[in-house]
């Protein structure tokens, strides 16, 4: 996944969308343009990107008895009542507050 960051401040663009594009297209990737301060397909790249390992596994193209993916098949850890996974404190504030 390749993601083209800050797309809310388009006037500052160093590599247009249609550069990334391209870029991403020789090399395999997937690509999205985002913006972690207006929260802008945040989440959409993580969801495409799941989607993706999900139709590779599927597909054979990793073992998930490998370890060497780095894939472990089962259950996620339980969250913490802050959302904090294993029970962590989550931070106050965030990058772009």
């Amino acid at each position: 996944m390749l993601i083209g960051n800050k797309c809310d401040l388009s006037h500052r663009r160093a590599v247009s969308k249609e550069e990334g594009e391209q870029f991403a297209k020789e090399n395999g990737l997937l690509f999205l343009e985002a913006s972690a301060r207006t929260a802008q397909n945040v989440e959409e790249a993580f969801i495409r990107t799941a989607a993706k390992i999900l139709q590779n596994i599927q597909e054979g193209v990793f073992d998930v008895s490998n370890e060497s993916f780095g894939i472990k098949v089962g259950y996620g850890r339980s969250q913490g009542q802050s959302g904090a996974r294993d029970g962590a404190v989550a931070a106050k504030g965030g990058c772009c507050n």
